[in-house]
């Protein structure tokens, strides 16, 4: 009997890469990675990934995350494709009209014909990782912050807390001296590069530690590009319920959420 392709595209705010991996999540040949291009409409998405298709045409169902709130294969909201040139740009108008309420997943059935799953990219990174036992958090450092929570091995309801207010600052005598902005400026990329892995590191540290409270978790997953850079002195810092996983891990849960949902 055949094995079961799975061609995985995991969609960035900066990259989109895509491979094929075999019911156990494991690639198969090489994965290609390609710059996101801006403008970016939901009928450029379509296309390039029908794109990929081609170029694997042995395939035989598509895993597809991206950016932003993505409720049963519908774009609620997505943050970077709505700008006129990539992350933390002008908004363009009239994109953010065609990416609101564009059933991607229906697009993407009808343009290549074979199944086709559409999720949030931490939700499908977040299948690659978790082990079904508990309350399951996944965060992932990239443009910005990731998130996706399951409770046995069942996916909730997503969350975009990369949406959320953070207050940064430090009291002083007599008064305070405090900012609010969300996390994905506070842990994002841009301020990764501004401040240096030292500085960033601590940022990381302090945002989980904000949302400790909130979840309560069993375990968190701690992936995405950008956990590579999290200092050692940080990484030791962490208590034992918080795991530092490969980026990877999108290709293995393109496979096991077809296992799981």
């Amino acid at each position: 009997m055949a094995e079961l392709l799975t061609l995985v595209v995991d969609c960035g705010g900066l990259g989109i890469k895509a491979g094929v991996v075999d019911a156990g999540g494991n690639l198969v040949g090489d994965s290609i990675r390609v710059p996101t291009p801006y403008p970016f409409s939901p009928a450029d998405l379509v296309e390039l990934i029908a794109g990929f298709v081609r170029d694997y045409p042995q395939v035989e169902r598509v895993s597809v995350g991206m950016p932003g709130m993505i409720r049963h294969g519908v774009v609620v909201y997505t943050p970077h494709y709505i700008t006129k040139n990539g992350p933390f740009t002008e908004i363009n108008s009239e994109l953010k009209k065609q990416w609101a309420g564009f059933a991607i997943q229906t697009a993407l059935v009808q343009r290549i014909n074979k199944p086709v799953r559409v999720l949030n990219d931490a939700e499908l990174h977040g299948y690659g990782v978790i082990k079904g036992e508990g309350l399951e958090l996944v965060l992932t450092l990239g443009t910005g912050l990731g998130t996706a929570w399951y409770d046995n091995g069942v996916l909730a309801p997503h969350l975009e807390i990369s949406h959320a207010p953070i207050r940064i600052g430090t009291a002083q005598p007599g008064a305070e001296r405090k900012e609010t902005i969300t996390f994905d400026r506070y842990i994002g990329d841009a301020e990764l590069k501004q401040l240096g892995a030292g500085h960033w590191s601590e940022r990381v540290y302090a945002a989980i530690e904000s949302l400790r409270p909130v979840f309560l978790w069993d375990k968190l997953y701690l992936g995405g590009g950008n956990a590579a850079n999290i200092a050692p002195y940080i990484l030791k810092a962490f208590s034992e319920d918080i795991e530092i996983v490969p980026n990877e891990s999108a290709l293995i849960g393109g496979a096991m959420l077809w296992n799981r949902s």
